[in-house]
């Protein structure tokens, strides 16, 4: 039917698309209300007990869950609006209707963009926490400055949406704006990743622990996505790349290896406490050299193909 993930108007409100698409927005109902009440039992339980002695994982945690009580209400009114659309005659996003089909983009990508912190977030907390426990680092600056970096991505990335849509038409000082709000998240992310390498620096004598090789690992891989991003945040250079393959190669670099990484991070950090025995050091390390070279092999080559133009 054309419709995408994306659910953009008009191809979403075409009579070719059946009950399938208004069973997807049912479901994206649904699953937006227990994201929201899991996120309201989050912070209400973090909020009434947390203080400058949590983990920072809580405070990981804590972040996360207001992010998504801001976004999802939003793509909510989105999509009812789109069902209202499809099967009520309104023309919420209907040009002949007086309508705007833009209007379904900003509502889509002001909850689609605070969603990818929702999914790296939880990951910064498991990296910093499981680095300053190794490090032994208890400082001020390791801490405070690790939740300060998280509170400013999530206010700087609640209001850059428009970045997904600088093909639009967006007049040039919106581009600007969005822009270099873009650019700035670079600053709290690089606090993190600074602060991590700074942490790692006095691990010397766990060199050979397959939990530091992960660690390096994530922000290799990270840093490499971070600043593709910095080359994408350029509404300019948005324009060529836009839709290429070099925004698959970012987005798996700095979310889907990201995320992963964190996940294999924590299982490696927590499993031995859950089940009572370690688990074999070689094994380990043999699976975090094919998963290095794999990962590179599979997505570094985006890179090239994307600015040579390849569509997604």
């Amino acid at each position: 039917c054309g419709v995408g993930w994306t659910l953009y108007p008009p191809l979403s409100i075409s009579e070719n698309s059946g009950l399938g698409v208004d069973y997807l927005m049912f479901s994206l109902h649904l699953a937006g209300v227990s994201s929201l009440v899991g996120s309201i039992n989050f912070i209400s339980t973090i909020i009434s007990r947390v203080d400058f002695k949590t983990s920072i994982i809580i405070w990981s945690y804590l972040f996360t869950s207001i992010l998504l009580l801001l976004s999802l209400p939003v793509l909510a009114a989105g999509i009812t609006m789109l069902l209202f659309d499809r099967n009520f005659g309104t023309a919420f996003f209907e040009p002949m209707g007086g309508g705007d089909p833009l209007l379904f983009q900003h509502l889509f990508w002001f909850f689609g963009h605070p969603e990818v912190y929702v999914l790296i977030l939880p990951g910064f907390g498991i990296v910093s926490h499981i680095c300053m426990s190794i490090s032994n680092n208890d400082s001020s600056f390791g801490y405070y400055g690790l939740i300060c970096a998280m509170a400013s991505i999530v206010c700087l990335g609640s209001v850059v949406w428009a970045h997904h849509m600088f093909m639009v038409g967006l007049d040039y000082l919106t581009a600007i704006f969005f822009s270099s709000v873009t650019m700035i998240i670079g600053i709290p992310t690089g606090i993190k990743v600074f602060s991590w390498l700074y942490m790692l620096n006095s691990c010397g004598s766990r060199v050979w622990d397959p939990i530091v090789w992960w660690l390096v690992g994530f922000i290799f891989l990270f840093t490499i996505g971070g600043v593709t991003g910095i080359a994408l945040s350029a509404s300019s250079l948005d324009i060529l790349f836009h839709d290429t393959w070099f925004v698959v190669a970012h987005f798996h670099y700095v979310l889907s290896l990201g995320s992963y990484s964190s996940v294999v991070i924590m299982l490696l950090w927590w499993w031995p406490f859950i089940i009572g025995y370690s688990i074999n050091k070689y094994l380990l390390q043999g699976h975090w050299l094919l998963s290095m070279v794999g990962f590179n092999l599979c997505f570094f080559p985006m890179h090239y193909l994307g600015i040579h133009g390849l569509p997604r």
